[in-house]
């Protein structure tokens, strides 16, 4: 299974400032680099049909994540954006459940569900994000609090209906914060998240990946990218700074990778 490396740009740069990171992410990466490693960036909505022109007109060979989704599908709410309306983009992933969107919009399980479903039945992947606080991970409830996270949040999924789903664990005491738990606390998420996602009826053990977020540095990329059992990594403000960015690529044994 290839590694996937997806860049979350957040709230940042209107569509000329991303056009001009997104060509300079693609001037600075070896031709070939996409037969061993997938790499999606994130981009705000505005910039979106911008960057995706490029990749359309270049041949491109990068994929274009939106940061949200509605849990709406049509009709009178302002300011939304669907997964309709993102499909007709040719959009091929999108981020649902980040910490960042619970915390500042609450965001429920349920809201984060709705939003996986519809997401699914425009053919979008979703990049669906859990992650505990920091006292749950002190207290030691961060486990079971993981796993309800993410039993309510993919209710309804069937296996005929999902053709590939990312889990991305976030810890959110993590996330912008340059902490980062031990590679074994990584894996021993992962381990346990995995065994319980594979009894459910949507799994698919060639395309349901699991990946790490939460300040992914070219610090710790290697280690992190490097463990048979992460598929790779949601990478927030480093994927802001290309030379960093591309450390973090680069960081993937192409051999583990492609192998």
């Amino acid at each position: 299974m290839k590694k996937i490396i997806i860049g979350n740009w957040k709230l940042n740069l209107d569509h000329l400032e991303a056009i001009q990171l997104f060509q300079k992410l693609n001037y600075s990466l070896d031709s070939d680099i996409d037969k061993k490693i997938s790499i999606v960036v994130a981009p705000s909505h505005t910039s979106l049909r911008s960057i995706q022109t490029i990749i359309d007109v270049d041949k491109l060979n990068i994929f274009l994540s939106s940061q949200d989704v509605s849990m709406f599908n049509d009709g009178p709410f302002t300011g939304e954006v669907s997964a309709h309306q993102l499909n007709k983009l040719n959009i091929s992933f999108c981020i649902v459940g980040h910490s960042e969107r619970r915390q500042h919009f609450k965001e429920t399980d349920e809201i984060i569900n709705s939003k996986i479903n519809n997401l699914i039945n425009k053919e979008i992947t979703p990049i669906v994000c859990f992650g505990e606080n920091i006292d749950q991970r002190n207290d030691g409830s961060f486990m079971d609090f993981l796993i309800n996270q993410i039993e309510n949040s993919t209710k309804g999924l069937r296996k005929d209906k999902v053709d590939e789903i990312i889990f991305a664990y976030e810890p959110i005491w993590a996330i912008g914060t340059g902490e980062t738990p031990s590679l074994q606390d990584i894996i021993h998420v992962m381990s346990e998240v995995k065994e319980f996602i594979s009894k459910k009826s949507f799994f698919n053990e060639d395309s349901t990946k699991f990946i790490y977020g939460g300040s992914v540095s070219p610090d710790n990329s290697d280690e992190i990218l490097n463990s048979n059992i992460i598929d790779g990594a949601l990478v927030g403000g480093a994927s802001l700074d290309i030379e960093k960015f591309v450390k973090i690529i680069e960081s993937v044994d192409l051999w583990i990778s492609f192998s």
